[in-house]
């Protein structure tokens, strides 16, 4: 089985050693991302534009895996203030209008104070 490795160029991922995403087997592993943008290395202060850029970064991923947000079939959300959560929900119902994943919420502390949402994704290559 040949393994692929996805990496966005992120500091991050050298730094703490990881991928992006892994394709193995047919399937992509997202890593959790959070949303960043990694344009200029800043951290939004809203929720939805993390979210937003969150899921951009994801997309670019699952496009350079063959995939996309469409063959998403597991989701995690992980939200340090449940609270906040609702309001990303325009945002990712959305971008998984077609996929409709299972999904599943967790709210637990990030790495950094700033984050205020990270996404972790599995999909299927694309046909």
């Amino acid at each position: 089985m040949a393994i692929r490795h996805i990496s966005t160029g992120s500091p991050f991922e050298a730094q703490i050693g990881y991928s992006r995403a892994v394709v193995a087997d047919g399937w992509v592993f997202v890593a959790g991302t959070t949303g960043y943008d990694y344009a200029n290395m800043a951290m939004p202060y809203s929720i939805e534009a993390q979210c937003e850029n969150a899921l951009a970064t994801i997309q670019e991923a699952l496009k350079e895996a063959g995939s996309g947000l469409d063959h998403v079939v597991r989701v995690n959300y992980i939200v340090p203030d449940k609270a906040e959560w609702p309001k990303c929900w325009p945002i990712t119902s959305k971008a998984f209008a077609v996929a409709k994943p299972a999904a599943t919420m967790i709210s637990a502390d990030l790495q950094n104070a700033e984050m205020k949402i990270e996404i972790e994704v599995t999909a299927r290559i694309s046909a």
